[in-house]
């Protein structure tokens, strides 16, 4: 049986709304903002619905959709601005793989 992917957060340009799962409440403030700014940004600057996940692994994954009528959506945008997200906020994402590893799937950190 596939696990699925569990939801970190997400932004929706169609509904104007930002959702974070209380899951994950024990992430500092500073690392929530990040991500709400994060996220909304990325909707409003290509529009659709980006969820961020983990997969079963511990991966985190930028899930992206659109409406089908929406011809406003920018495809080729988004791909680019996910991979200028990875690139630009690597340290903050492998943080966040690291911690769902370790309190999540309950993995040991190779740091004694």
């Amino acid at each position: 049986m596939e696990q699925e992917n569990t939801v970190l957060c997400g932004a929706n340009s169609y509904e104007e709304k930002y959702f974070f799962n209380e899951q994950f409440a024990a992430l500092p403030a500073p690392i929530k903002d990040e991500l709400k700014i994060m996220c909304v940004l990325f909707v409003n600057q290509v529009g659709g619905i980006l969820l961020l996940e983990f997969a079963p692994d511990g991966t985190l994954v930028f899930r992206v959709s659109s409406h089908e009528d929406d011809f406003f959506f920018d495809e080729i945008g988004s791909s680019l601005q996910i991979k200028e997200l990875r690139r630009d906020k690597e340290e903050l994402l492998a943080s966040l793989e690291m911690f769902y590893r370790v309190f999540f799937l309950n993995e040991e950190t190779e740091h004694a």
